[in-house]
């Protein structure tokens, strides 16, 4: 075999590149085929990694829209419940009056107490010689007034009282909600350890669940009995975490540092219109000192105030305008944060 010749070794070269060629030929439609087929492959699987990719990001811009939506329906619900019950809040009837006030009293014992209140100053008046006659308006002022204040005053001090001890409840039902405590249970902490009056009102959060209404719905009713932008704010933010959902223990911690901000803004503003409320105060007490002080040095002279007919409607007309002229004054000086 090692014997052949040039052309012999030609003659095969030539014929197994024929070969080959023929064999190339036959093969190149094939690994062409292939070739083209692992390209649309590739470019099938870039189209649907892709396709998932965007799919994806749309599938996530509409659920950011759709949670947007929803916090913003939950919102708008909210808005028009609590301008439903603005209107209930701000010029609320005697008997809410009554209950935001913590009194357990009926609208007839009420009454009552405003009869005695009024026949206790006529009665008083006619002991000092008033005449009859202005009696009768000393017991209508007193009785239907004298009461009315008790009532306003009660109540301003019982929603201070909240506003005082509501930011620690709200900071131990976020430490509950953090060591793995739910909701509920946070209230009913709350109902059961927490000072007056927040314990009264977070009972009839308590008390409203039994009854079948939801934790959301027990909230939003607190403000009826708690008129006070705070308490609202917690009904608000349990309200839209019940629907949007969220971490409840960082919105109310949250809203704990915010109450905290108010009441600290509250405290700076009273601080600095002190001065003016001191003016105010003496300006409105001047003329009962000086009249004090004009009856102790000549008491024939101021005395025609208290025994003629001229000199009661000259009290009468004073103690209007003087009215008139401290409300004017605490308006002024009255700062709401």
């Amino acid at each position: 075999m090692f014997g052949l010749t040039p052309i012999a070794w030609a003659v095969m070269a030539l014929a197994g590149f024929g070969i080959g060629g023929v064999m190339y030929a036959l093969m190149l439609p094939s690994l062409q085929a292939e070739k083209n087929r692992k390209r649309r492959m590739s470019k099938v699987k870039s189209v649907k990694t892709d396709s998932a990719s965007k799919r994806a990001e749309v599938d996530r811009a509409n659920e950011g829209q759709k949670r947007r939506k929803q916090i913003t329906e939950s919102l708008n619900e909210l808005d028009e419940r609590n301008k439903a019950r603005e209107k209930n809040t701000t010029k609320p009837n005697l008997k809410t009056q009554i209950l935001q006030a913590g009194l357990k009293l009926e609208l007839r014992m009420f009454y009552i107490y405003s009869a005695v209140v009024g026949g206790g100053a006529a009665l008083t008046a006619l002991i000092f010689g008033v005449p009859p006659i202005y009696c009768i308006g000393i017991a209508f002022a007193a009785g239907l007034g004298l009461p009315r204040w008790v009532i306003s005053y009660l109540r301003k001090r019982r929603i201070k009282n909240f506003l005082a001890e509501f930011p620690n409840s709200i900071d131990i039902i976020v430490r509950a909600i953090k060591s793995g405590l739910p909701l509920n249970d946070g209230l009913r902490l709350i109902a059961t350890e927490a000072r007056e009056p927040v314990q009264t009102e977070f009972r009839r959060i308590i008390e409203s669940q039994q009854l079948g209404m939801s934790v959301p719905e027990a909230c939003l009713r607190m403000y009826q009995t708690m008129p006070c932008p705070e308490a609202n704010f917690f009904a608000i933010v349990i309200q839209i975490q019940s629907q949007a959902g969220g971490n409840l223990s960082e919105a109310l911690g949250n809203l704990s540092a915010v109450l905290r901000s108010r009441a600290q803004m509250k405290a700076k503003v009273a601080a600095m219109s002190m001065e003016a409320k001191a003016s105010a105060a003496i300006i409105a007490a001047l003329p009962p000192i000086v009249m004090v002080l004009v009856h102790f040095s000549s008491p024939e002279y101021i005395a025609l105030l208290f025994t003629t007919n001229t000199g009661y409607m000259i009290l009468g007309v004073s103690a209007v305008w003087m009215s008139i002229g401290v409300f004017v004054m605490r308006q002024m000086i009255n700062f709401e944060v």
